[in-house]
């Protein structure tokens, strides 16, 4: 990984010069030169950390689970929903371009992302982190392209939930504007038919200290929520099976709120919590 941060640092200004200048049109000319440009990382790399992605629909939870394991193992969690969030509060030249796109539902371009990402993996570099849990990327098969001429990816893991329940999470997302905690006010309880078991999801409230401070994401209406998932389902769909041909893909059900879901993940992944330690590899 340090040799890959390497790479990307030494690259990253004229990748994005030449993100910034290009139009879709020629967006494919740019993205090749980006991957053809990097030697693959050998995933088996001596002393290198975890290479993993999350996939699943927006609102499902990949940042709260990402962000856990991140922890657990010691990598970087990098989320590209974050660094779009950063770019939209900072202000810059993106900022008013990237507020239409997200209050739309739209997907963001890849010239865009590859942008945001390359600047997050100079910071990596910079701070001398190795490994890392992407969340949010890739979202198409040319990003995952992409990626894959830059690194080896080692696992990615695809969150599934059920539609009626992710509305429902989406459009109980809230936000201390004071402390910037994410919290949910939604109480999802489905019963059981078909087949599928009842799922339970509890709240997840906030302290006393943030009850009255909370927001609601200006995206997180149904409408957004519903196209987002519309978007999803026609462009990020077909990055699960470009992950499933090369037998990269762990599918996984949340079966319920976070304690359930997340003991049930760790079991999936042959991983154990006790005292924040990694037992054995995935």
């Amino acid at each position: 990984m340090a040799v890959f941060s390497r790479l990307m640092c030494r690259r990253a200004a004229s990748v994005r010069n030449l993100c910034a200048k290009s139009t879709e049109a020629d967006l494919h000319r740019v993205s090749s030169a980006l991957s053809s440009s990097l030697p693959v990382i050998n995933s088996k790399e001596k002393g290198r950390n975890v290479q993993w992605v999350f996939l699943g629909c927006p609102g499902v939870g990949k940042g709260t689970y990402a962000a856990r394991l991140s922890t657990l193992l010691g990598v970087p969690h990098i989320a590209t929903g974050d660094l779009v969030r950063h770019e939209l509060s900072s202000r810059g030249p993106l900022s008013s371009q990237l507020a239409e796109i997200v209050n739309q539902g739209k997907l963001i371009s890849d010239e865009i992302i590859i942008d945001l990402l390359s600047k997050r993996l100079e910071e990596a570099q910079a701070k001398g982190e190795t490994g890392f849990i992407l969340d949010g990327f890739p979202r198409t098969v040319r990003q995952a392209e992409i990626l894959e001429g830059v690194t080896d990816i080692d696992l990615v893991i695809n969150l599934k939930l059920r539609e009626e329940a992710l509305i429902a999470k989406c459009l109980g997302r809230r936000i201390c504007s004071e402390c910037g905690g994410n919290y949910n006010v939604a109480c999802i309880d489905i019963k059981g038919e078909d087949g599928n078991p009842r799922m339970y999801m509890p709240p997840l409230l906030p302290p006393p200290q943030c009850e009255s401070k909370l927001i609601t994401r200006s995206d997180d209406t149904e409408e957004v929520v519903k196209e987002r998932l519309r978007v999803y389902n026609e462009l990020s769909r077909p990055v699960e099976e470009f992950y499933r041909l090369r037998g990269k893909l762990l599918e996984f059900d949340l079966p319920g709120g976070i304690p359930e879901s997340w003991r049930k993940l760790l079991q999936a992944l042959n991983l154990d919590d006790h005292d924040n330690k990694r037992t054995a590899a995935a």
